[in-house]
């Protein structure tokens, strides 16, 4: 990492952390999200700073920026776009929905219906949108970040496991701590602290760092390492789901964006050990013996540190 990328990782980092206190680690997350060129699904509570996390991460780099709330009556179109018919041409117009940003702010993604939330799956894979026949590609870097309220919540749609499984990663904000939350007492009143960040980098920053992170070199011994824990979480009698190859393609990922990070041009075995429930959580379940709906996440993650625990690290 040059001297100029490390200053703007840096950067970025206390940009982010000037707008949401005390989450270092979900800041960093959402950034190596970024960088391993994936999506950030949030899941917590109502007011733990979800939103604010994906606010003050897009704001931090010039890009272009869309929010969509998802709500029960929610349509495709009201995502991707629609064609309109314009009476002086005679033709069909497409008018681009708010998919077409660098990043975009899927906000309370399960509470709008499965089919609604279907519309953000080519998108999330393939960076591109079939409307009415035609693909169109979505801009460079693209980001989902979406948020959800627990499954236990009145009005939610749990997410399919096909759409879960085209985030990198799911990460929890938590209550912040007594100290922190006292903080942000103090210093929040009458300001919008997402409003006052200034962009510290742009599109052609974000765009060579992702190309530098897929660069970062990987030992076979890290290959073989991944794919034990992999291949566990598929003949756990726990889980009744393993994790799918895009998902061992994802840990790798979400590693070399971590040594990136790190400042490093080469992953270590912590990088892998240390992502691994944030990027296999969501994307394996659990079995109807071992949990309920309500603690489904819990016992998956529970499992998971077993597996990744048990696992020997290669020296």
């Amino acid at each position: 990492m040059t001297a100029v990328t490390s200053q703007i990782v840096t950067q970025l980092q206390h940009s982010i952390a000037r707008a949401i206190y005390g989450k270092e680690q979900a800041i960093q997350l959402s950034l190596i999200t970024l960088l391993a060129r994936g999506h950030l699904l949030i899941e917590d509570v109502p007011g733990v700073g979800k939103t604010t996390l994906a606010q003050a991460l897009a704001k931090s780099f010039h890009c272009s920026f869309q929010r969509i709330q998802f709500t029960s009556d929610l349509l495709p179109s009201d995502v991707l776009g629609v064609s309109v018919y314009n009476p002086e041409t005679r033709e069909f117009e497409f008018r681009s929905g708010p998919i077409f940003a660098n990043v975009v702010l899927a906000d309370e993604i399960n509470r709008t219906t499965p089919r609604t939330q279907s519309a953000l799956l080519e998108a999330m894979n393939e960076a591109q949108v079939t409307v009415d026949g035609k693909t169109l590609p979505l801009p460079k870097p693209f980001l989902v970040i979406a948020t959800q309220n627990p499954v236990e919540h009145h009005g939610t749609y749990p997410l399919p496991e096909s759409q879960l499984d085209r985030f990198l990663m799911r990460i929890r904000m938590g209550y912040p701590s007594h100290e922190t939350e006292r903080e942000i007492l103090r210093k929040r009143v009458g300001e919008d602290a997402v409003q006052s960040l200034e962009p510290v980098a742009d599109v052609a920053d974000v765009l060579a760092m992702q190309h530098t992170v897929a660069q970062v070199k990987v030992d076979s011994s890290l290959h073989d390492y991944a794919l034990e824990i992999v291949t566990r979480t598929r003949h756990s009698e726990q889980l009744s789901l393993g994790v799918s190859p895009r998902g061992t393609l994802m840990l790798q990922r979400a590693a070399q964006a971590r040594a990136f990070l790190d400042g490093r041009d080469y992953c270590l075995p912590d990088d892998f050990k240390q992502l691994a429930v944030a990027v296999f959580s969501h994307r394996v379940v659990a079995s109807s013996r071992h949990a309920s709906l309500q603690k489904k996440s819990e016992t998956t993650e529970a499992v998971l540190r077993e597996i990744v625990e048990a696992v020997r690290v290669p020296l």
